[in-house]
């Protein structure tokens, strides 16, 4: 069994146009929702062993904020693949994970985050979670997806249906001032 702790980057500060997307930063309710996440997380006993992230400031940004609130974590290891990357994307940077690692936390992008997620989960297993993704995957949402592997080089390849969702939880959920429309 492998697990995977998805968490997409906190919302992004869109003030400076002149800005390339992989140099926005966070804004301040991306800020203050990393730090609700990265608290929820520690709550809930969510350990991982390594963090694989996306290198764009705001998913670096996210971490930062996140460990701060958590505790301490590993420091990430930043793969330039992982920017905007689609879900096979996704499985191939996982599947290359040490294979004494058994929990990964995994920080990027959506749509590729959430179309990792809707492949990989086997929807039967959990629908209501499904359904949940499938609505939206906001800004610093978490999920946790376990993988039904024995090694992580299995997911470059088996990565469909492999893996039950086991939670998804949103900054709103913790905060609703967190939620759409509010500051």
């Amino acid at each position: 069994m492998k697990t995977v702790i998805v968490l997409r980057h906190a919302k992004s500060d869109w003030s400076d146009s002149a800005l390339r997307d992989f140099d926005r930063g966070l804004n301040d309710r991306g800020y203050r929702a990393a730090a609700v996440m990265g608290r929820w997380a520690a709550r809930q006993g969510h350990r991982f062993e390594a963090i694989i992230a996306s290198p764009a400031v705001r998913v670096v940004e996210t971490l930062k904020r996140f460990c701060e609130a958590y505790g301490p974590c590993p420091a990430p290891a930043h793969d330039r693949r992982l920017y905007l990357a689609s879900a096979g994307t996704i499985a191939e940077v996982l599947s290359e994970t040490a294979p004494d690692i058994g929990t990964v936390l995994l920080a990027g992008h959506s749509p590729g985050l959430e179309t990792f997620i809707l492949a990989s989960a086997a929807h039967e297993a959990s629908p209501g979670l499904i359904a949940d993704v499938e609505t939206k995957f906001p800004t610093a949402a978490m999920a946790v997806l376990a993988f039904n592997v024995d090694s992580w080089t299995q997911l470059a390849d088996e990565f469909e249906n492999a893996a039950t969702l086991r939670s998804f939880v949103r900054p709103r959920d913790l905060d609703p001032t967190l939620g759409p429309d509010q500051r």
